[in-house]
């Protein structure tokens, strides 16, 4: 049977270290084949994708040499745009099997996986490594750790799956950070917070930080854990009146105020401080403010990090220090990779017992967080584009989720 082909549209951003003219986005047209794949290989229509602040990390460390973004998905060949001068950033988005030279796989299903801002993703897929419940790209280029990214789940076998059009949505905004929240609470609360009474989350509109803050918040209603341990967010003045709206803070302090605000009596209170933000400055003010009362600093992401920035002081999380250029209050911070405690956890808890927690607070999210944020919609590459360039100028709004989709007349499905 002969080769027939499909028109793929990539949405490609400018790799920093091959400068090009024209802007930092593009939008590249190209051809996939639907038949004749090679051996084990599927092509999947990719129909709308989650995008957030999250993404933007994704892009700044797309080449720096621990995290490699940039490697998991590669750009086309297409005009002015090659695997050379671009990148495509990584998305968690939702997808149809159009076509499968996989014997185990067949077109039809329907999948949620580690993606491509593109119409279709031609992937390959180990010819064992395979389930029900999953399937896994062979990535040998990536270290081994990266298996979670690898990783294209069956949805009618997920048990996190929920069917309908709010549930995926929602899973694609809050699926990719959450597991992160979840099992930094785990790996904090085993850990009994350090003997803090007070833990302290910088980028409190950030969806990682508001996540582990309401996770300590239900482990607190449980009576798990003192109900004097209070739960305190850092942000902008701009994202105040959201993050306070939220519910899920004891108290949110705006960043110029914090050291007002955060004022106490000598050994009065001991503090974890959990850095999603990753701002240096802010770090350095914290760590003089709160001194020895300081108990554990951990840096848990770099929302608010410049490019240029993340990429000089990138986290290597198989030494626990940051590479490149290392301001000095970088040395007092910890380090948390999500995939090395739930190793830990993996050797620690039956695996059906895993399944049955996440099972349950998936849930418990799935009902709590729908009124959270407002959900916005773009179809098309052109609005897409549109859409990110806006982004890139005035940041993101914490109150809002956004999906995409590369196709024109992506539209959410009635529920």
């Amino acid at each position: 049977m002969s080769s027939i082909s499909v028109e793929n549209v990539s949405l490609c951003f400018q790799r920093p270290s091959v400068p090009v003219s024209g802007g930092t986005t593009v939008i590249a047209v190209s051809s996939l084949p639907t038949q004749d794949l090679p051996p084990n290989h599927v092509l999947i229509k990719v129909e709308r994708f989650g995008f957030s602040a999250n993404n933007i990390t994704y892009q700044a460390l797309g080449e720096q040499p621990h995290f490699r973004y940039f490697d998991f998905h590669y750009a086309p060949e297409a005009g002015n745009v090659s695997a050379k001068s671009h990148g495509l950033v990584p998305v968690w988005g939702f997808g149809t099997i159009v076509a499968s030279s996989h014997p185990k796989i067949s077109p039809g299903e329907h999948v949620y996986g580690y993606f491509a801002p593109s119409r279709y993703l031609l992937v390959p897929v180990s010819p064992s490594d395979v389930n029900r419940h999953a399937f896994y790209v062979p990535r040998p280029h990536l270290p081994a750790d990266r298996r979670p990214y690898n990783q294209i789940r069956r949805c009618a076998a997920d048990p996190e799956y929920t069917p309908t059009a709010l549930g995926e949505d929602l899973t694609m905004l809050y699926r990719p950070l959450f597991w992160t929240a979840y099992w930094f609470e785990d790996w904090l609360h085993s850990t009994g917070y350090r003997g803090a009474t007070r833990v302290l989350l910088s980028s409190a509109s950030a969806k990682t930080a508001f996540c582990v803050a309401y996770l300590i918040r239900k482990r607190r209603a449980r009576g798990e854990t003192s109900s004097s341990l209070k739960i305190v967010g850092l942000t902008s003045a701009r994202n105040l009146a959201f993050t306070r709206g939220l519910g899920l803070y004891d108290e949110v302090v705006e960043y110029g105020a914090a050291e007002a605000a955060l004022a106490q009596a000598p050994g009065q209170n001991k503090w974890v401080y959990a850095d999603v933000a990753g701002n240096v400055a802010l770090n350095a003010r914290l760590f003089a403010h709160l001194g020895k009362a300081l108990v554990a600093s951990i840096a848990l992401g770099m929302a608010s990090l410049e490019p240029a920035s993340k990429q000089a002081a990138a986290l290597d999380f198989q030494t626990n220090k940051f590479t490149g250029a290392e301001p000095p209050a970088t040395a007092q911070l910890e380090t948390f990779f999500m995939v090395e405690w739930l190793s830990v956890r993996q050797r620690q808890l039956a695996p059906d017992e895993i399944v049955r927690r996440q099972r349950q607070v998936w849930t418990e999210l799935m009902a709590d967080c729908v009124p959270w944020v407002r959900l916005v919609h773009v179809s098309g590459a052109n609005e897409v584009k549109r859409a990110y360039d806006e982004i890139t100028k005035t940041g993101f709004s914490a109150d809002v989720g956004y999906i995409w989709s590369m196709w024109d007349d992506a539209r959410p499905a009635k529920m």
